[in-house]
């Protein structure tokens, strides 16, 4: 069988390319020389701080699809941003304290500006996790009071977002994306960002076509990534809408099958399980 086209791989980070303890598969290194011989290019496509998307991968020549999509980076340069205004920054963030102070939801809320993330809670299991994604963080006593422009709100959800948080903001939507991006995160950007169409203009700026691009994804936030991608694929472990979404499937992070199945690409045998 004759490999694919394939000039450009998008793939989410967490449940996807890193194994279940947030690594890069030692695998991974030698596909990207394969992948640079050639002329692939490779960008991570994550909800993480660009920050943090550069420390795991370190001098790595890479172009980096970070926030959900709100930032975009080729060749160290920026392709695309997407801020949302400060006084719905503050709406936002004023009603979540008020539901946190009422006992309604249980969160803790990251604001993700484009120089650091920003957090009020020092809750050591809220620590804990924000430290997973982002390199870049400050402890601050108002979430209000820095002067960044604000990418993103994420908020993590102890009882899990896709049941409380993402139904408390329902009614953003009306203007405003709130995106569910993992079992405890829900994200709030603004509206027809996402990472199909960060996805999109890294296509065009590489002068690539959706026919030669494949993509990786497990999670909901994946969704319009995996849709501009003609090869598109679902992780082993992946929600139900993301396995209906891909047209192939990719084996579980934790047997590295990002790793796996982009080799088989390149080598032009099976390409993963048909949808």
């Amino acid at each position: 069988m004759t490999a694919p086209d394939i000039r450009l791989i998008a793939a989410d980070m967490d449940g996807t390319l890193l194994d279940p303890d947030g690594r890069v598969p030692d695998g991974f290194w030698p596909l990207l020389e394969r992948l640079r011989e050639r002329g692939i290019a490779f960008a991570p496509a994550s909800g993480r701080q660009l920050a943090t998307l550069q420390r795991l991968f370190g001098d790595a020549d890479l172009d980096y699809i970070a926030e959900n999509g709100t930032y975009v980076v080729h060749g160290g340069a920026e392709v695309s941003s997407d801020t949302l205004h400060a006084e719905f920054v503050a709406s936002v963030v004023g009603r979540l304290r008020a539901l946190v102070s009422a006992g309604v939801l249980r969160v803790g809320v990251v604001v993700c500006g484009k120089r650091s993330a920003y957090i009020e809670s020092t809750d050591p299991h809220f620590l804990a996790e924000v430290h997973k994604y982002y390199a870049e963080l400050r402890v601050v006593d108002d979430l209000l009071a820095e002067d960044d422009q604000v990418l993103k709100l994420a908020v993590y959800d102890f009882d899990g977002g896709e049941e409380h948080t993402a139904p408390a903001l329902a009614d953003l939507r009306a203007t405003h994306q709130v995106v569910v991006s993992g079992v405890h995160w829900v994200d709030v950007m603004n509206a027809g960002v996402n990472k199909g169409v960060a996805l999109s203009g890294l296509q065009r700026a590489l002068g690539v076509t959706p026919a030669q691009t494949a993509a990786f994804g497990d999670y909901l936030n994946d969704l319009e990534m995996l849709a501009v991608a003609d090869w598109s694929y679902a992780m082993a472990e992946a929600h139900d809408d993301v396995v209906a979404t891909a047209r192939h499937r990719a084996g579980s992070n934790a047997d590295a099958g990002v790793v796996r199945a982009i080799e088989s690409l390149l080598d032009g045998g099976a390409a993963g399980d048909r949808q």
